[in-house]
C-alpha cells in the first residue's frame, strides 16, 4: 500500500482554513511564525505577519529593520514611516473574510478594516492553534527531551531546599539550574511558595524565609532547545500531619486518576471532571479552584486546555498537563503537575520524577 503523504505545516495550516470557511489568513503570533517558516523575530511595536491565501501563496512581510530574510517565500519589506498594514491590500480578495490572529494589535486590524481589503474580518488563528496543538515526531521528541531535563533539574532544586532560604533566592537557583543544564531559560517564572504561600496557586515569590518544618511548592519550567516543560511538586520538611498526608494523597490520585483516562478521542472536560470529583466527594470541591491542565509545546501555555468547559477531543500527539490541587487559606497547598503526551492508544507520561510523598532530610 501507498505511504500517507505527510502535510507540511503550512498545508494543515491551509486545511484548517478550509475546514473554517477562510481563503485568507493574517498570521502575526511571532511564535507562530517561527512554527511555520523557522524565523524568529521579535518585532516589537512592528507590524510583522504572513498573509497565507488558500491558492498555495504566502507572503512575510517584515520591517525592513529585520533585513530581508531568506524563507522560501516572498518578503515585502518597508520603513518604519511607511503606512505597513496597507501593504497587505494589493494581495486581499475585498469580497472574502479575512482570518486574523486573536492577538493582533488593534492598530493593525483597524487600519486595515478602513481601507477596507475584505467583506468580514474573523478571528482565524484558530486554524494555526489546532496545527500546533498536534504535535508532529519531531516536535514530540523535543517536548520528551525538554521534560527529561526538566526531572534532572528537579533533583537538583529538591538539593536547594533548605531553612533560612528565601523564596526568591530559591526561585533564582532555579534559574541557574536551568541555564546550567542547557536550557536557554524559564518557560515562566518560576513559582516557589513555602507553607501557606502555596494556598495561593499562582503566588508571586516573595522574601519568606523557610522554617523548618514547613512545606514547599515548586511549580517550574525550563525551555530547552525552543520546547518548553512543565512540572509541579510539592515537598515536606518534615513528616506531614495526618490532614497534611490526606491532602497530598487526595492531589496525587486526582492526578493518576486522569492520567489513567488519557487516551485519543477523550473530551479534555471528561479529564477534569474525573480528577474534580475524587477531591469534590473528599470535601475539597471549592479548595481546586482551577483546571486541570493547559496545552504546551513552543509556549507554556498554548490553544487547548483541559477544563470543564472543553469539548476538544484527544488527538496522538497533543500534548498538557494534568495538574489538580487543594489550596487551603491560611494553612498550605499541594499542586501535583506531569505533562502527558497522548499516543496512538493512550498516553505518555512526560515526567518520570516520583510523586510519592518526600520529606527532604
Amino acid at each position: 500500500m501507498p505511504t500517507k503523504k505527510k502535510l507540511t505545516r503550512l498545508e494543515r495550516v491551509r486545511a484548517e482554513m478550509a475546514a473554517h470557511g477562510l481563503t485568507q489568513l493574517v498570521v502575526s503570533d511571532p511564535m507562530t511564525i517561527f512554527y511555520l517558516t523557522g524565523l524568529r523575530i521579535d518585532p516589537g511595536e512592528r507590524m510583522y505577519c504572513l498573509l497565507l491565501s488558500s491558492d498555495g501563496s504566502a507572503r512575510l512581510f517584515v520591517n525592513r529593520l529585520f533585513g530581508t530574510p531568506d524563507v522560501g517565500l516572498p518578503v515585502i519589506n518597508f520603513d518604519d514611516t511607511d503606512d505597513a498594514p496597507a501593504l497587505l491590500a494589493p494581495y486581499l480578495n475585498v469580497e472574502k473574510a479575512l482570518g486574523v490572529d486573536k492577538d493582533w494589535p488593534a492598530r493593525f486590524l483597524l487600519r486595515l478594516q478602513e481601507l477596507p481589503v475584505a467583506r468580514e474580518y474573523r478571528v482565524g488563528s484558530i486554524c494555526c492553534d489546532m496545527v500546533r496543538a498536534v504535535k508532529d515526531e519531531a516536535e514530540q521528541q523535543a517536548m520528551i527531551r525538554s521534560s527529561q531535563v526538566n526531572d534532572s533539574c528537579m533533583v537538583e532544586f529538591a538539593a536547594a531546599i533548605h531553612p533560612g532560604v528565601t523564596e526568591r533566592q530559591l526561585a533564582e537557583k532555579i534559574l541557574a539550574i536551568y541555564k546550567a543544564h542547557g536550557c536557554s531559560g524559564p518557560s515562566f517564572e518560576p513559582i516557589v511558595a513555602f507553607a501557606d504561600d502555596a494556598a495561593d496557586p499562582h503566588h508571586q515569590n516573595s522574601d519568606r524565609v523557610l522554617q523548618r518544618g514547613e512545606m514547599v511548592l515548586l511549580d517550574v519550567g525550563g525551555v530547552y532547545q525552543d520546547y518548553c516543560s512543565d512540572m509541579t511538586r510539592t515537598f515536606f520538611t518534615a513528616e506531614p500531619t495526618e490532614k497534611q498526608r490526606q491532602v497530598y494523597e487526595l492531589v496525587r490520585l486526582a492526578n493518576e486518576t486522569a492520567e489513567k483516562l488519557v487516551r485519543p478521542g477523550v473530551r479534555m472536560c471528561e479529564l477534569d471532571v474525573a480528577a474534580r470529583n475524587v477531591i469534590f466527594e473528599a470535601g475539597y470541591g471549592k479548595y481546586f479552584n482551577h483546571r486541570l491542565g493547559h496545552f504546551i509545546g513552543l509556549n507554556d501555555h498554548e490553544y487547548g486546555d483541559v477544563s470543564s468547559a472543553s469539548r476538544l477531543e484527544a488527538k496522538p500527539g497533543m500534548c498538557f498537563s494534568i495538574e489538580p490541587g487543594i489550596y487551603l487559606p491560611g494553612e498550605f497547598g499541594v499542586r501535583i503537575e506531569d505533562l502527558v503526551l497522548v499516543t496512538e492508544d493512550g498516553c505518555r507520561i512526560l515526567n518520570a520524577y516520583p510523586k510519592e510523598i518526600t520529606v527532604l532530610k
